[in-house]
C-alpha cells in the first residue's frame, strides 16, 4: 500500500504511553519540554510542541523541525495539523537557543504571534513559548510577548 509521507506524520506519543502531567506554570513546561533534549541542546535548534487537554494536561507532543546552529524552520500548517488531530485545546511551543542566549528575536516574535492568529481559527490556545537552553528558558507567557 502506498502512504504519501503527510500521511506517516503521527504523534509522538498518545494516550497511555505518554507519561501525564498537568502543566500549571512555565517552570513545569520548561522542565517537562527539556526531557525532549539530550546532549544536543547545545548544538542544534530543534522546534517542539506540547499538546494540552482542556486541564492543562498533555496528551501528545511532536519534534516539529530541527535545524542548524541558529536556527529552524517551522511549519505552521503541520503546528495545526498536530493540534487540530490530538483534539488539542491549548498547545506550549518550544524551541532551543544553542547559543544559550534566551532572548527571543523579531523572528520567534513574529512566528509566535502567527502560530497563535492561525490556531485562534480553531479555538485551540497558544498557551506560552519556551526558549530553553540546558540552564535556563524564557517564557512568552511570563513576560507578557502572548
Amino acid at each position: 500500500m502506498n502512504t504519501t509521507k503527510i500521511d506517516r506524520l503521527e504523534l509522538k506519543r498518545i494516550q497511555e504511553d505518554f507519561p501525564k502531567m498537568k502543566i500549571t506554570s512555565s517552570e513545569d513546561a520548561y522542565k517537562y519540554i527539556k526531557q525532549f533534549y539530550s546532549d544536543d541542546i547545545s548544538i542544534y535548534e530543534s522546534f517542539f510542541i506540547l499538546l494540552l487537554n482542556k486541564s492543562n494536561t498533555t496528551i501528545g507532543y511532536a519534534k516539529i523541525s530541527q535545524g542548524g546552529i541558529c536556527g529552524t524552520v517551522v511549519d505552521v500548517r503541520i503546528i495545526a495539523k498536530y493540534a487540530i488531530e490530538s483534539l488539542s485545546s491549548s498547545i506550549i511551543l518550544a524551541h532551543n537557543h544553542p547559543s544559550e542566549n534566551t532572548m527571543p528575536s523579531d523572528n520567534d516574535k513574529h512566528l509566535t504571534t502567527k502560530i497563535k492568529n492561525t490556531l485562534n481559527i480553531f479555538d485551540v490556545n497558544v498557551f506560552d513559548h519556551i526558549i530553553l537552553t540546558e540552564n535556563n528558558y524564557f517564557s512568552f507567557a511570563d513576560n507578557y510577548l502572548i
